[in-house]
């Protein structure tokens, strides 16, 4: 019955879709009629492949009020960014925080240098997923090296403070390194205002744009203080076999996914000439509808912050009196709406929310959505609720 309706997807938080207007066709231009690799030829098509990716370095130096586009470094997405920052960072000994909400691309790095003899602390949220920032300075130890935060929610859209974090930071002389996967493309991030000393991205969520890239942006004095995960060929100092200490080459051995990163330009300039604000305001106004309708469904409960105010465009339902997993499936199966279900790789922020082990009804929009789009999912939830078959 579903295939011959609209297909409705909710589910930006884990990746945007659809994407920028005409960024497929930016990729197919690059390997139709381009094709090459950077720091690899001396060759027209090279040149101009280089030129097209220091661009792009510019345009997320733009992004972040970061003016130095050396020390913007490609990845494949923001799990190997972190990786990077955590692991070139951290040494034996020594200590971080981070907050009660962070994803596992954070708490994974973490929990396997336990080994190394490596601690982590947990600023404690709220119920609303909301950092309780006078509880930051009581976990400082002397070994404390870092701050590591996300900066928005993956699972109830709640943002953190993150210019008080900094402040923090800055006052006790910690390095702050902020997840941006739910931010960047959707709230205006300045590095400098943040104090922060490495900001990590990905490419194919609020940027809009392809899987298989992202990277981080790096302050030097971080830099300074860190050491590549990966080593190998990068086009220059060919004649060593020691990896280059100047950027970006210190960070990106091997062949960049140049494809990819044809999409994040088009896709970083779309977003800049239709407005970061622009969007985020369609999105929230979309959510702010959503929520309104949910808060008079019977036995489903919002899981964060009860308006739009401090959140993204992402909520999180909750209930024990329906089987949630059925609710997924029949959205997508009789009524053609794409949500997630589950524990969002976050089982801490799912504890913190009191959502753990079920894990919630995940809802995420775009500016590509629309007021129907909301009315009708709100309509279709309904109608599955009345069935008797889904009752917990």
């Amino acid at each position: 019955m579903g295939d011959n309706m609209k297909k409705i997807y909710l589910d930006n938080a884990a990746t945007s879709f659809p994407k920028a207007l005409g960024m497929s066709a930016t990729i197919a231009n690059f390997i139709d009629n381009i094709g090459t690799s950077v720091n690899r030829g001396a060759y027209t098509c090279a040149y101009q492949a280089e030129d097209m990716v220091f661009d792009t370095r510019k345009l997320i130096g733009e992004l972040f009020n970061f003016s130095n586009p050396e020390n913007v470094v490609f990845t494949k997405n923001i799990t190997e960014s972190l990786n990077v920052l955590i692991n070139g960072l951290l040494k034996e000994g020594d200590h971080v925080l981070v907050s009660s909400m962070e994803h596992n691309a954070v708490m994974r790095p973490l929990n396997a240098l336990k080994e190394s003899n490596i601690s982590f602390s947990k600023i404690p949220c709220n119920r609303q997923g909301e950092l309780i920032i006078n509880e930051i300075e009581p976990l400082i130890k002397p070994n404390t090296k870092a701050i590591i935060m996300l900066h928005a929610s993956n699972v109830s859209g709640t943002i953190m403070p993150l210019k008080q974090v900094g402040q923090l930071c800055k006052k006790h002389n910690l390095f702050f390194i902020v997840d941006a996967a739910q931010s960047a493309g959707i709230l205006d991030i300045d590095m400098l205002d943040l104090n922060a000393d490495a900001i990590a991205f990905t490419g194919h969520k609020g940027l809009l744009g392809p899987q298989g890239i992202g990277g981080f942006i790096i302050s030097d004095n971080l830099n300074d203080n860190i050491k590549p995960l990966i080593y190998g060929g990068t086009g220059s100092l060919s004649d060593l076999e020691v990896q280059p200490s100047y950027m970006p080459d210190k960070f990106e051995a091997g062949t960049l996914n140049v494809p990819a990163i044809y999409g994040l330009n088009h896709s970083i300039k779309y977003l800049l000439k239709e407005g970061i604000n622009t969007i985020s305001d369609k999105e929230l106004f979309l959510t702010d509808l959503f929520i309104n309708d949910v808060l008079n469904i019977n036995n489903i409960n919002l899981v964060g912050r009860p308006s739009i105010d401090n959140r993204t465009a992402v909520v999180s339902l909750y209930t024990d009196f329906y089987d949630m997993g059925e609710i997924g499936y029949l959205l997508d199966r009789d009524f053609n709406i794409m949500i997630r279900i589950g524990l969002h790789c976050a089982p801490s922020a799912h504890k913190t929310l009191n959502t753990y082990p079920s894990g919630t009804m995940r809802f995420s929009f775009s500016h590509f959505n629309t007021i129907d789009d909301v009315k009708y999912t709100i309509n279709s939830i309904n109608k599955i609720l009345k069935r008797s078959n889904i009752r917990g």
